[in-house]
C-alpha cells in the first residue's frame, strides 16, 4: 500500500491491510479494508461500548459496519498520525512514490552489486522494477555482524529472516540476510554512504581472517 498506486475495486479483493508505521505513520496502528457486503455479514470479533445497536436480556443487536468492529476506546492519537500520514503520501502522489522507489531500487542494486563478496537476493532492474531495498549477504560476514558494524557509522540495515525463514532455507541461507531499505525520504547520498560503511566493515574483516 505504501509503495504504489492501490485500487481495491480494480484488485477486487475481499479485505486489505496494512501497517502505519510503514508509511511514515505511528506504530502500533494500521487498517483493515472490507467489502462492505462481507463485512455486513460478519459477527462482531469483540463486545464494549460504540458497536452495540439494541440490548436485551434475550440477546443483542449491533451497528452496521464499520462501527460493529470499533468497540472501546480505539487508538485516537494513532489514528489521528496515521491519517496525516495518509495525507502526505497522497500530496506526494503515489504514482510518483512508486517511480521514485523503482529508482533508488535500481541505484541500491548497482551499488551493492559492485561490491566484491557481497550475493543479492532477487531479481536485477534490468528484469523486473525492483523495490527500494534490497537482501544480501556478504562472503564470510555474519549478517548481524554487518548490522552492527556499519550501525556504528550511523547507518541502519536489518538483519535476520524478515519474517521468511523457509525462502532463506530454500536460498541455502540458514542463517538469514543482511537487508537494506529505503523509502521517499532516503536519497542516493544515503546509498553511497551505506556502500562506504559496508566496504569499510568488509575490509576490517578481510584484515582480521589475514
Amino acid at each position: 500500500v505504501p509503495h504504489m498506486p492501490v485500487d481495491v475495486g480494480r484488485l477486487g479483493v475481499d479485505f486489505l491491510v496494512a501497517s502505519g508505521h510503514k508509511m511514515c505513520g505511528p506504530t502500533g496502528v494500521g487498517f483493515l479494508w472490507g467489502r462492505g457486503e462481507v463485512l455486513e455479514g460478519m459477527p462482531p470479533w469483540q463486545g464494549g461500548g460504540e458497536m452495540i445497536d439494541q440490548v436485551s436480556v434475550d440477546g443483542s443487536t449491533f451497528l452496521p459496519p464499520p462501527a460493529r468492529f470499533e468497540a472501546g476506546t480505539p487508538a485516537i492519537t494513532q489514528a489521528i498520525g496515521l491519517g496525516a500520514a495518509c495525507d502526505y503520501l497522497r500530496t506526494l502522489g503515489m504514482e510518483a512514490v512508486e517511480e521514485y522507489e523503482h529508482e533508488l531500487g535500481a541505484y541500491l542494486y548497482d551499488r551493492l552489486s559492485a561490491v566484491p563478496g557481497v550475493r543479492i537476493y532477487g531479481p536485477p532492474p534490468s528484469v523486473a522494477p525492483r523495490a527500494a531495498l534490497a537482501a544480501f549477504n556478504a562472503e564470510g560476514v555474519h549478517p548481524s555482524d554487518l548490522a552492527a558494524f556499519v550501525d556504528q557509522d550511523g547507518v541502519a540495515i536489518r538483519a535476520g529472516h524478515h519474517c521468511t525463514q523457509p525462502l532463506h532455507q530454500e536460498l541455502g541461507v540458514s542463517g538469514g540476510s543482511a537487508r537494506a531499505s529505503l523509502y521517499v525520504y532516503s536519497t542516493k547520498e544515503d546509498v553511497d554512504a551505506f556502500i562506504t560503511s559496508l566496504e569499510a566493515t568488509l575490509k576490517m574483516f578481510e584484515g582480521l581472517g589475514e
